[in-house]
């Protein structure tokens, strides 16, 4: 591999804004913010909007539709049902 071309990975804390949950890991972000992780050592750290620990996916309160499609809709609004 060619030297020099490779962009800065180094470790990070990556922070959760909504829930405060928080997990060290690999990035090549650059943040001027720093934080103390639990291993007494002094991190980058990014604020992120979701996390596995927010992601409705993640965390089993995904909202799905009742509703059903266009077609049911239609039937049910003008009582078109079987």
């Amino acid at each position: 591999m060619k030297k020099d071309i490779h962009p800065d990975n180094h470790q990070v804390i990556f922070q959760d804004v909504n829930s405060g949950y928080r997990f060290l890991s690999h990035s090549t972000k650059k943040s001027e913010e720093t934080a103390e992780w639990e291993d007494g050592k002094t991190y980058p750290l990014i604020k992120v909007e979701v996390s596995s620990d927010t992601h409705p996916f993640y965390t089993g309160r995904q909202k799905f539709n009742e509703k059903g499609g266009r077609v049911e809709q239609f039937n049910k609004k003008y009582n078109m049902g079987k």
